[in-house]
């Protein structure tokens, strides 16, 4: 069993910066792939980043390129996803996932995430 906290979210204004973090239990996170997904009500969950074991490898949603950074500590069995440059269209519950055996180096699918932490709400003011 896994577990996964996220905390970070919060209200910010447009243009504002925030950084999440996903604190997972386990004595082998360094082979876990992990992703940041979020959701907004009424549309499907929808993949943001998605960081490979070591943190070598990444990959971004378009929609958040250039804006978002995900990085993660295996030392302290931690993940994170910096946000700048914060858009209203931003808003969301942001999730981590863990996909403890993954056969790719990076993980966008997530039926293919073994784990969900519970969301942290991150909202974006006009």
């Amino acid at each position: 069993q896994v577990q996964l906290v996220e905390s970070g979210g919060g209200l910010v204004q447009a243009g504002g910066s925030l950084r999440l973090s996903c604190a997972a239990s386990g004595r082998t996170f360094s082979s876990y792939a992990m992703g940041w997904f979020r959701q907004v009500p009424g549309k499907e969950r929808e993949v943001v980043a998605a960081i490979s074991n070591r943190g070598g490898l990444a990959y971004y949603a378009d929609a958040v390129k250039g804006r978002f950074t995900a990085s993660r500590d295996n030392a302290k069995n931690t993940v994170y996803l910096q946000m700048t440059g914060l858009k209203p269209e931003d808003t969301a519950v942001y999730y981590c996932a863990a996909d403890l055996n993954p056969t790719t180096a990076v993980v966008t699918s997530g039926p293919r995430y073994d784990y969900w932490g519970q969301g942290t709400q991150v909202t974006v003011s006009s």
